[in-house]
């Protein structure tokens, strides 16, 4: 069984002065990812192996999680960064078998459309949102559209 969970980048700024890959995460997005890795761990998801964009504000969601869930530091996948539901299904049919739990940090809209692809669960994934889908598969080439059960969706809550 292969376990996928979808993480989408936490708030990052909007303020001038940046271009888009380097755009930090906001205090607000800092406390998102607490909030999150805090219920992953209370709930006992703990992936295998993060993989992330390298843009600086999925980098930094990666960083919160593989630190709050005792993680090595995450894969960074260029291809991750700005990538169309096509290219994010590419990266995840080539992931590690060795790893049966893997979590991908990315962007939107293509992990939303990834989420649906793969769950046919018509989501939008929020900043710092977070989608388990679990797959009877082996290998993460045998992973196809409508083959996995979203089995967990969460968000921050806004206060």
């Amino acid at each position: 069984m292969k376990k996928l969970l979808l993480i989408r980048h936490a708030k990052a700024t909007h303020q001038p002065g940046y271009v888009d890959f380097e755009r930090p995460l906001t205090n607000k997005g800092f406390t998102q990812c607490e909030t999150i890795t805090a219920r992953l761990i209370k709930n006992h998801i703990k992936p295998q192996l993060l993989v992330a964009s390298p843009a600086l504000r999925t980098l930094s969601t990666a960083n919160v999680f593989s630190q709050e869930l005792g993680l090595a530091p995450a894969t960074l996948y260029q291809d991750i960064y700005d990538a169309s539901e096509s290219t994010l299904l590419k990266v995840i049919y080539n992931l590690p078998d060795e790893h049966d739990f893997i979590a991908l940090v990315g962007h939107n809209p293509g992990i939303s459309q990834v989420l649906y692809a793969l769950s046919n669960e018509p989501k939008e994934m929020p900043t710092c949102a977070i989608a388990l889908i679990e797959f009877a598969a082996d290998s993460w080439m045998e992973l196809h559209e409508g083959s996995g059960k979203l089995t967990l969706f969460d968000s921050p809550k806004e206060d």
